[in-house]
């Protein structure tokens, strides 16, 4: 089938070097692309690349994953640099903006190690799966968007007919090599092979295309890329007031949160990929680390990279090795080898990335049609609009986890039973079924009247359990109502979970022990 792109392999030092290789080449459009978005030099966001895809590599939770500079970090970052140039303007300092950058994305280091020391990033594992497909889904519909952006100037303007047939052409070209060429031979990844073979091509004059200069150099084609090992060092300038502290550290808990639920989601991804299992907090920690180490040198800080990390395990990647390669490749491009980086055809990355997008996106989603509840595509079409047309991966996750909630909580009181027996002596036994929670505790309290009732009821909780603070306080204002008409009112069968939730709620509430049976009388204090 064409579109099954990603299988199940183990990676060998072999096939890790060489996707390594290849994710390289990838990153080098993308990191500059980045660094406009965030307003600095384009060697900022190689740099912050490589420091984010060696360190997360080497030490994080999920081997094969591609980190480096992205671009929903640096929309925040922007914010930072773009409130310090103002600022140094007015204070007639220099690169103040970047000083707000650095300290920025290292205190968003420290707030993800923060996270990783709570143990939070295993909470991913409660997103719901329709939140996930809308996720991908609109993730590969943004890949696919972006990368329309090839085919113009650096003016926004559409380039010649002539040459968007060329780029189109060569793309296509690409697309099939990435398709066929394993059927030929897999030694080699299919992606370096069809990067190399349509850059020949533009290397030797067989045609005249876009080559990563143009990006580059404002579409001069003319320009070197070349940069040294980044000094590292401390933000001295910044003016620290309230202004100042309430700016940066908005900022760092912006890139922080962003940065981990854009991680985490691909770690999730490649999980299931590969039918593996990555660990979410050694993530944390090594997104962490990667970020504060990358501020320290003067990087813009990212996260996980989808797209890259999808093209590394279309290679072959599943090991460190791939993740360390590729920093170390993209760190030997930036010091001695952007003359041939430079060289690159866009339509080749073009090509790439549309290999992504097809084996990004969930083709499945359209059999869902007819088949799953109404409300779980809403989420998947609400997830997608939401990354489509905000570009905030995180706010999609958000809402959709959001509404999957709501849903839960909506349908779960639906199933909430309360069903009467009386008995010999007189007694009403109202034996309830299901979970006792905010969502469900109004309609349940609705059922019951104390004027329709004996002088001694009991509510049976043997198939039923009280799970919050909510389903608490309404027992004790449930028995509140009971007393006041002079009745009596009884819980039994309490789980153990439930007794000690009743325990440990202290001077709310009191316990009545029968003799055959728990009974506990809740009463408001």
């Amino acid at each position: 089938m064409f579109f099954s792109l990603f299988t199940k392999i183990h990676g060998t030092w072999k096939t890790d070097t060489l996707s390594g290789l290849t994710v390289a080449l990838a990153l080098v459009p993308e990191a500059i692309a980045f660094s406009f978005v965030a307003n600095v030099d384009p060697v900022v966001g190689l740099w912050s690349a490589v420091f984010l895809g060696f360190i997360t590599a080497a030490f994080g939770g999920r081997p094969g994953m591609i980190s480096g500079a992205t671009g929903a970090v640096a929309v925040v970052v922007a914010k930072a640099v773009d409130a310090g140039n103002t600022a140094g303007a007015e204070l007639g300092i220099d690169n103040l903006g970047m000083q707000y950058m650095v300290a920025a994305v290292m205190l968003a280091g420290v707030i993800q190690g923060l996270v990783a020391v709570l143990k939070l990033g295993r909470f991913i594992r409660l997103v719901p799966h329709p939140v996930m497909m809308g996720f991908v889904n609109g993730l590969a519909i943004v890949i696919l968007i972006s990368q329309f952006q090839s085919f113009q100037t650096v003016d926004g303007e559409w380039l010649s007919s002539d040459k968007i047939l060329v780029m189109g052409a060569l793309a296509l070209v690409t697309m099939c090599i990435i398709k066929f060429f394993p059927k030929i031979s897999e030694a080699v990844p299919s992606i370096l092979v069809a990067i190399a073979a349509v850059g020949l091509l533009s290397y030797f004059n067989v045609v005249d295309t876009k080559t990563v200069s143009d990006v580059l150099f404002d579409g001069t084609g003319s320009g070197e890329l070349r940069g040294s090992f980044p000094a590292w060092g401390w933000p001295g300038d910044i003016v620290w007031n309230l202004e100042t502290i309430l700016l940066i550290g908005g900022v760092a808990a912006a890139v922080a949160m962003v940065g981990l639920i854009e991680s985490l989601m691909t770690l999730q991804l490649i999980d299931d990929m590969t039918e593996t299992r990555g660990e979410g907090n050694r993530e944390c920690y090594a997104q962490g680390g990667a970020n504060f180490l990358s501020g320290l040198f003067g990087g813009m800080g990212g996260c996980a990279m989808i797209g890259q990390s999808l093209i590394n395990i279309r290679s072959g990647g599943r090991g460190r090795i791939s993740g360390i390669v590729a920093a170390l490749a993209l760190a030997g491009f930036i010091l001695v080898g952007g003359p041939i980086i430079v060289e690159i055809p866009v339509a080749a990355l073009v090509g790439v990335m549309f290999m992504v997008v097809i084996g990004t996106f969930e083709w499945s989603t359209f059999q869902t049609f007819g088949k799953v509840p109404g409300s779980d595509i809403l989420v998947i079409l609400v997830v997608t609009l939401t990354t489509v047309f905000l570009h905030n991966l995180a706010l999609a996750v958000f809402v959709g986890v959001v509404m999957s909630a709501l849903v839960f909580a909506w349908e779960s009181a639906q199933h909430v039973r309360l069903n009467p027996q009386n008995t010999e002596d007189g007694t009403r036994i109202y034996n309830l079924q299901g979970v006792l929670y905010f969502g469900s505790v109004r309609e349940f309290s609705e059922r019951l009247n104390p004027s329709d009732d004996p002088d001694e009821v009991i509510i049976d909780f043997k198939h039923a359990r009280i799970a919050d603070y909510s389903s608490l306080e309404i027992l004790n204002a449930i028995t509140e109502r009971y007393r006041k008409a002079g009745k009596n009112l009884l819980l039994r069968h309490m789980s153990k979970e439930c007794q000690r939730m009743i325990t440990a709620a202290g001077s709310l509430v009191t316990i009545e022990m029968a003799e055959d049976d728990p009974h506990y009388r809740v009463v408001r204090i």
